[in-house]
């Protein structure tokens, strides 16, 4: 009976590689996408693209096309779904918010791969100079989430310079003590905001502060357009180590390389004033995991926000959790819906060049032709 059962999955097997052959064009390609699950939530809203179950609505296009698309969460191990069909994919769709470790092994045994491509901002889950030397392409839908991003470092800054956590757990919890929120709570006006990276994220920002008549700075590899410059009202820092002191809120918006993980150690945190609010909505690893904390715990830092761990996800014992003064949250800021419908709408232009052997917008590259995009240098 087993014998015989066995031989019945692979006649189903096989009728089945078949039919997928007969379907599939001469120019078929093997899509794997890594996302989060939706769960429970994933029916409620058609706009929630980005889970596994709704696969960035572009599944039935993809195979009226004749392609094979495989989508799961499951991105970890040497068991894990995508080890199954990494082998044969053609490209691999993964996200910052839930991203798919791809390293030089990993590349080795991605025989067909021809494209990673980050459906988002930020492309350090890969092992870059492994891509390059294969010759993969590596590519994200920049543009797609920065709003959401740019939005959400705001909200952090205006929710930890008003004090405003331990007044709604006051709320929540039936207490009224007007003085254990007001000794700490301040207006944004006046204060010195800068942001470390002005990249697409960092602009956005410094746009959206400018109303609230902040002393805005930024400091950058390069310097924006003197004309822009003008626009956004933000002067420019060659030193950064010179710009800290200045600040009452530091903002980060690098990528994670290898020259910026762990930057922001112990003596990089001592070198700001005393009672100044990190929002990090960049890379957790920038940051000294243990640094942060302690600062928070003496005062030193007198808030910290984000959205971004090292390790991720998060431990239930990391330090951030349980720091004083901290506006932490899972990796949410650029998963908005509408950030989702953004980075959908990107993946499936670039799919389409792709599939037509055409190039991508210059901006979206991070490897190209064996070539790492200057900020990952």
């Amino acid at each position: 009976m087993a014998m015989k059962n066995a031989t019945q999955q692979v006649v189903r097997a096989l009728e089945s590689s078949l039919t997928r052959s007969l379907h599939a064009s001469p120019g078929s390609k093997k899509i794997v996408g890594v996302f989060y699950k939706g769960g429970e939530y994933a029916g409620q809203n058609p706009n929630f693209v980005g889970c596994v179950e709704n696969a960035l609505g572009i599944r039935s296009w993809l195979e009226s096309q004749g392609h094979q698309y495989i989508v799961t969460d499951d991105k970890d191990g040497p068991n894990c779904e995508l080890e199954k069909h990494i082998a044969d994919a053609h490209v691999l769709i993964t996200t910052p918010f839930h991203p798919a470790y791809v390293s030089a092994d990993r590349i080795r045994r991605g025989k067909n791969l021809e494209l990673l491509l980050t459906a988002g901002i930020g492309s350090d889950h890969i092992e870059l100079p492994a891509a390059a030397a294969a010759g993969l392409t590596v590519a994200e839908v920049t543009g797609s989430n920065t709003v959401s991003v740019a939005e959400d470092q705001l909200m952090r800054i205006l929710v930890l310079m008003r004090n405003f956590l331990p007044g709604h757990h006051q709320a929540i919890s039936g207490e009224w003590d007007l003085a254990g929120i007001a000794h700490r709570a301040y207006d944004l006006e006046g204060k010195t905001v800068g942001t470390v990276g002005a990249g697409r994220i960092g602009k956005l920002l410094l746009q959206r502060l400018k109303p609230f008549g902040c002393n805005l700075l930024y400091h950058d590899r390069l310097r924006v357009d003197a004309a822009l410059e003008e626009e956004l009202g933000a002067a420019f820092e060659e030193d950064l180590d010179a710009m800290l002191p200045k600040c009452d809120v530091v903002v980060l918006n690098m990528p994670l390389t290898e020259k910026t993980k762990g930057m922001f150690n112990k003596e990089k945190i001592a070198k700001m004033k005393k009672g100044v609010i990190i929002v990090n909505n960049a890379r957790g690893a920038i940051m000294d995991t243990q640094a942060v904390a302690d600062a928070c715990k003496s005062g030193h830092i007198a808030g910290y926000g984000g959205d971004v761990w090292y390790p991720q996800p998060a431990p239930k014992e990391h330090p951030w959790r349980y720091m004083p003064n901290n506006a932490m949250t899972p990796h949410i800021s650029g998963t908005t819906i509408d950030g989702q419908l953004r980075y959908a709408a990107g993946v499936k232009d670039m799919l389409e060049r792709y599939f037509k052997g055409q190039d991508f917008p210059e901006p979206n590259y991070i490897v190209k032709e064996g070539k790492l995009a200057s900020q990952y240098q």
